[in-house]
């Protein structure tokens, strides 16, 4: 594995994510071409850059100057330039094939032969992106980060049915390469590994709510500081082996037939969708918010460095 990033970069769509990933490979020595099609899009992104680094240097996570990073990423409507030399080119454009199927028809005829070409999604299968480049499939890869890119460490390198092993490997070393750790998904599931995870705990909770057993409010704390608070320092595996093989066979044995396997959201998001009620950006979801949403993300941004410093400093 190389302990170089790859340079230049070409990150396609300038929002939330896009900018993050910009900031997160430019941090770590690499050149980025932030690319968008609305130079409205790139000056959002300008200063979400801003801000994030002045973010990051408050709390004591940057070490190279904010200055340097700035330096390294160039803003472009021009998707072809950008990616005319780029050793990867990650797009994270809306999560809608067809949006996908067109950027990446567009890359693969400008980007150079070897570039591996990668995707953010979180949801479309790998193989359905690939086959809008039918003579560069074996390039094209998942590479699915978590928002915000400059603070969650895990990405999953997501292989699709003609992912070749050296497109794989190639960006598993480039995610190393910007001090993250890859996660490898082998076979191209519906939702890979984190939103699997995510959203088999997201229908519990909805279940747990809707049916009465407890409180949103307190399933919520049940989670927050009970669940994760334990999860982030050991594993769902890791906590079985502490228990005991025994025990946890036993619980999972009785509880497993009562767990929801609802195949539908429910009337939890319904009713609250319905009445307006579509988060933070409306002012309410499944909470109140009387802060503006740059306040609330702000807010989990600095509860999830302040966990990665106290990590940090045990080990």
């Amino acid at each position: 594995m190389t302990e170089t990033p790859p340079s230049p970069v070409a990150v396609i769509g300038a929002g939330t994510m896009g900018h993050g990933l910009a900031l997160q490979f430019a941090r770590h020595g690499a050149g980025v071409a932030l690319v968008d099609h609305r130079e409205s899009n790139l000056e959002a992104a300008r200063e979400g850059v801003d801000d994030a680094l002045d973010f990051l240097d408050a709390a004591g996570l940057l070490d190279v100057a904010p200055d340097a990073v700035r330096d390294r990423i160039d803003y472009t409507l021009d998707t072809a330039a950008a990616v005319r030399d780029a050793d990867l080119v990650i797009e994270t454009v809306s999560e809608e094939l067809a949006v996908k199927e067109r950027v990446f028809e567009a890359v693969a005829a400008a980007a150079p032969a070897d570039a591996v070409l990668a995707t953010n999604t979180s949801s479309i299968p790998i193989t359905d992106v690939a086959a809008a480049v039918p003579g560069a499939a074996e390039r094209v890869v998942g590479c699915h980060w978590w928002n915000p890119p400059y603070l969650l460490p895990t990405v999953e390198v997501v292989r699709g049915a003609e992912t070749s092993e050296a497109t794989a490997a190639r960006t598993t070393a480039f995610v190393e390469a910007v001090d993250r750790e890859p996660i490898r998904v082998e076979r191209d599931v519906p939702g890979f590994v984190w939103n699997r995870i995510q959203f088999a705990v997201l229908r519990e909770c909805t279940h747990l709510v809707a049916t009465g057993v407890a409180s949103l409010v307190d399933v919520e704390r049940a989670v927050r500081d009970g669940y994760a608070l334990r999860t982030a320092v050991v594993g769902p595996f890791e906590t079985a082996d502490l228990a005991g093989l025994d025990l946890f066979r036993s619980i999972a044995a009785n509880l497993y037939p009562h767990l929801s396997d609802a195949d539908e959201p429910g009337a939890l998001f319904e009713d609250r969708l319905a009445a307006g009620r579509g988060g933070v950006a409306d002012g309410a979801g499944f909470h109140e918010y009387d802060d503006p949403p740059e306040a609330v993300v702000r807010r989990r941004d600095e509860r999830v460095a302040a966990i990665r410093r106290a990590l940090d400093g045990a080990d």
